[in-house]
């Protein structure tokens, strides 16, 4: 019997731990994405340029491993936003999508590996 509750919260652990965390997930994308001061302080943090929030180290830690999986431990929330600030990037900011890509996208594997997501999500992927 102990051998089981052992084992039942090793398994309860590792469900647990099968997502990234959620606790930044109220961030408000928007607010980021329309400040330039905000918007330049996650930019820098993920380009290795300056201080990095604690959310934005978070980030930053975790977005190789999402890219490679098809952020497979992301949140619902955390999949629409990082679909929201893709297109925004793409659209609006081009010059730090394509220097982010070269950081987190090493020889274009993953615009390959994303060109169909991206047209479904009405983006056009060169």
């Amino acid at each position: 019997m102990k051998e089981l509750c052992v084992l039942l919260a090793l398994v309860g652990a590792s469900l647990a731990a099968s997502t990234y965390t959620s606790k930044y997930d109220s961030i408000n994308l928007d607010e980021i994405l329309n400040n330039e001061r905000l918007y330049r302080k996650y930019v820098d943090c993920l380009k290795g340029l300056g201080r990095c929030t604690p959310d934005g180290r978070e980030l930053k830690e975790h977005l190789p491993e999402a890219l490679e999986n098809g952020c497979s431990r992301c949140t619902a929330k955390q999949r629409a936003g990082s679909e929201k600030v893709l297109k925004f990037l793409i659209k609006n900011r081009k010059e730090d999508f394509g220097e982010l890509e070269k950081i987190y996208y090493p020889n274009g594997i993953y615009r390959k590996k994303y060109r169909e997501d991206a047209s479904r999500a009405g983006l056009q992927l060169e």
